[in-house]
């Protein structure tokens, strides 16, 4: 048998982005661990420790911001109370890139945020 186990992405600012998916998103930091010998730090943030969960790689040496490319979309979060949520998050300076309301053609509550490296995160109702 197969699952899913985490997705990867690279972070400027480590600090930076376990304090929005942690104290944001309220998820949890499962592990940390620097590794000086390939001069980068590994940190896992998720709800459920044996779950699916975010990889955050910060590159010490990385100086500018991370180019996110056209084939990557968007991390997707299943949230019980949209709009409050949302509220929250912009009075706390998140930018919220489409406002909770329903998907075209339908019924769904969808919203979307970015991360501090600009990574898109929908929240789903």
């Amino acid at each position: 048998m197969h699952r899913m186990l985490h997705t990867m992405i690279r972070v400027k600012d480590l600090d930076r982005s376990v304090d929005f998916y942690t104290n944001k998103l309220g998820m949890k930091l499962f592990s940390q661990k620097n590794y000086p010998g390939g001069k980068f730090t590994l940190a896992f943030v998720g709800y459920e420790k044996d779950g699916y969960n975010l990889e955050l790689t910060h590159n010490w040496d990385q100086g500018e911001p991370y180019d996110l490319g056209s084939g990557f979309g968007h991390i997707a979060l299943g949230v019980t109370d949209i709009y409050g949520l949302c509220d929250a998050l912009k009075l706390q300076g998140i930018e919220v890139t489409r406002e909770p309301g329903p998907i075209k053609h339908g019924t769904t509550v969808i919203a979307f945020i970015k991360d501090p490296d600009g990574y898109m995160i929908e929240l789903i109702g």
